[in-house]
């Protein structure tokens, strides 16, 4: 099974990269099933119901989110509407929308998806790994489902390859999103699961973390607020990781980045290309 994480979506830039792009690479190379996280999609803070149906159209079977999620007000209510829009499992009792689902993948396998966010350095939820593995167990990888991937939105690199390490042997990928900035560390762990602190974001790399430069560059030299972020404009690099799942065991057997368009190197998996 073939399966593809695209990072964080940054504002228009990262829109346009990804519905430009994504529809190719399901088709070219086979894609089964495609993940994209979306909570900067709308101007940078949170998605609308219509970015989001964009996101799907374009490819994606899964949206995932993080702190941002409920910046665009209309996500509130949108959220109920759709199995595939998913925000932080790890939210209190109550919040509306899902954190996981199991979603049927184009080959016809069952794919856990799960959507977890960090407390190091990140708004205090409530644990973060007893709620994946309350998941888990529900839907435990090679009884009930035949892959599992998480998305786990943390700012603290520790806290990220904590998560791996705990889900070792029970997912087929652990990749992690909210720092934008994409790692070099993509690897099987010992048990199997393919893991990647951060998948970086799909939007423009002249910036700072998707966002016009000046503005972060005056608050941080002045400490003067002048304006909102705006998110940057220029050329988009489609940003994430690809993993191959053995559909005997549903663990990962290659892992690779994914990088299209942009200022970043260009990389395809090499499996995808691999002839028969």
């Amino acid at each position: 099974m073939r399966l593809l994480f695209v990072g964080d979506v940054v504002g228009r830039a990262g829109r346009t990269i990804v519905q430009e792009r994504l529809p190719d690479l399901v088709s070219d190379y086979a894609l089964d099933f495609v993940v994209v996280n979306g909570e900067n999609a709308a101007g940078g803070f949170g998605i609308s119901e219509e970015i989001f149906i964009d996101l799907i159209d374009a490819g994606a079977d899964v949206v995932t989110t993080g702190n941002h999620v409920w910046d665009q007000r209309e996500a509130l209510v949108f959220c109920a509407r759709y199995d595939n829009f998913l925000r932080p499992l790890n939210y209190p009792i109550g919040t509306p929308g899902k954190g996981a689902g199991l979603f049927t993948a184009r080959n016809g396998a069952q794919v856990l998806v799960m959507n977890a966010m960090g407390r190091v350095f990140m708004n205090p939820l409530d644990d973060p790994f007893q709620a994946v593995q309350r998941e888990l167990d529900a839907a435990p990888l090679g009884k009930v489902s035949d892959a599992v991937l998480i998305d786990f939105h943390a700012e603290a690199t520790s806290e990220k390859q904590i998560m791996g390490h705990f889900v070792d042997g029970q997912a087929s990928l652990v990749v992690g999103t909210h720092t934008h900035a994409p790692t070099a560390d993509h690897q099987i762990l010992d048990g199997g699961t393919g893991f990647m602190t951060d998948a970086g974001m799909s939007g423009d790399y002249n910036s700072i973390i998707g966002m016009d430069h000046a503005e972060p560059l005056q608050r941080m030299t002045n400490a003067i607020s002048t304006g909102r972020f705006q998110p940057a404009l220029g050329e988009a690099t489609l940003s994430g990781v690809a993993v191959l799942v053995d559909d005997d065991t549903g663990l990962a057997q290659k892992i690779e980045p994914v990088r299209l368009g942009g200022r970043l190197q260009e990389h395809i998996p090499s499996f995808w290309v691999e002839q028969d």
